[in-house]
């Protein structure tokens, strides 16, 4: 069995395959690290191999102790991939991106995909049918977006993610309801039918966060899974594991 380590900035995600299923999933705030751990490996006392992906910080104490437990392989961007890396900084790519792009080949192979991960950041991922990634692209989350125009100006309320009820706000709170949805969903939609233009066959994948809310949204053809994240550090891990 496998166990997958997802850091985030505040939040942790534990994940146990066998094989290629997902039978377990748990996240919990990053201090509760050492304490879901030990309930994980006393509930799966098989589990003989472990990836850990950070975009936060996991605390030494916790790095240290998880090290202990189980061989670890941590992602970053010297780990042998399942595709062929064609972004020209590599070292700067999110293993987030990583992981996304190989759950792309595992489960669409010889295809073009475009993964698309709605979460903090809604990025881009564009991998092709002769197993290429290309790149692709990065713009504001919806959170990001409703914090900005709190942010940066001196009176427009921060307000909670909302689908707008109309096209034309007549409120302040509806108007940046509209503004924000409806920008996140044409931006979605119209890259999407781009990406589109250039790549035959194109098969699209909604995943993170905010994805069962904005597959409801789009005109577009889309496959939504939340867990494509951690599919594909298994995947990773299981690809070294053959090394």
């Amino acid at each position: 069995m496998n166990l997958v380590v997802d850091i985030g900035n505040t939040f942790a995600k534990f994940a146990v395959f066998q094989n290629d299923d997902l039978v377990f999933k748990t996240s919990f705030e990053l201090e509760s690290f050492i304490k879901e751990l030990n309930h994980v490996l006393e509930k799966y006392n098989s589990i003989s191999h472990c990836i850990i992906s950070s975009v936060g910080k996991l605390h030494d104490e916790g790095s240290q102790y998880l090290n202990n437990k189980l061989p670890v392989l941590e992602l970053n961007s010297n780990t042998p991939l399942p595709f062929n890396n064609a972004y020209q900084t590599p070292k700067t790519l999110g293993v987030d991106r990583l992981a996304l792009v190989s759950a792309a080949v595992k489960n669409y192979p010889k295809s073009n995909v475009l993964v698309i991960d709605a979460g903090t950041c809604i990025t881009y991922d564009m991998v092709t049918a002769n197993n290429q990634y290309l790149g692709g692209g990065i713009s504001p989350g919806i959170d990001m977006r409703y914090k900005s125009l709190n942010n940066l100006t001196a009176n427009l309320p921060l307000l909670k993610p909302t689908a707008p009820e109309n096209l034309v706000g007549n409120t302040t709170n509806e108007a940046i309801h509209s503004g924000v949805m409806n920008g996140v969903i044409h931006e979605i939609d119209g890259l999407i039918s781009d990406y589109k233009q250039e790549f035959e066959d194109l098969t699209v994948i909604l995943t993170g966060g905010n994805a069962n809310f904005l597959s409801k949204q789009l005109k577009s053809s889309i496959f939504a899974n939340s867990n494509f994240l951690l599919e594909g550090l298994n995947y990773i891990l299981q690809f070294n594991s053959k090394e």
